[in-house]
């Protein structure tokens, strides 16, 4: 199938170096977060960048559903919070993945339901699916 839309970013270093595109219009400095033995910095890591897609990937996803059925809304927003957790089967770590998820101009059950048609629609929480640890807040 033909892709509708594809990028690719490059990574040097790991946790201890850069992320890029080819053309260099996206670039950014990684490095490890002080919670993980890195020192204090203002570059950013793989859990961030995850969470800036999936919260982005995530209201898009709300905003087109919501947009399909001609429902209107004040504001949407998505906070999405990424964490490394254990990872029993191996010993290793895995993602954990919180979305908390703020409609005003609807009520509860009409959240819950642009919510969870969103959930069934985003990519990202398709490509996770089984194998990340969701939990979403519907504030």
């Amino acid at each position: 199938m033909k892709p509708l839309y594809e990028t690719t970013v490059i990574n040097t270093g790991g946790r201890q170096g850069s992320v890029f595109t080819e053309d260099n219009i996206f670039y950014l400095d990684v490095a490890k977060p002080k919670a993980l033995g890195g020192d204090s910095t203002t570059a950013t890591n793989p859990e961030q960048l995850f969470a800036a897609g999936y919260s982005a990937c995530f209201n898009s996803a709300l905003e087109l559903v919501l947009e399909r059925d001609k429902v209107k809304v004040e504001k949407n927003e998505v906070k999405a919070t990424i964490a490394l957790i254990g990872d029993p089967e191996n010993g290793g770590v895995k993602l954990a993945a919180k979305l908390e998820v703020d409609i005003v101009g609807l009520n509860e059950e009409q959240k819950r339901e642009y919510v969870e048609k969103a959930h069934q629609y985003c990519p990202y929480s398709k490509a996770i699916k089984n194998s990340v640890d969701v939990e979403i807040v519907v504030l």
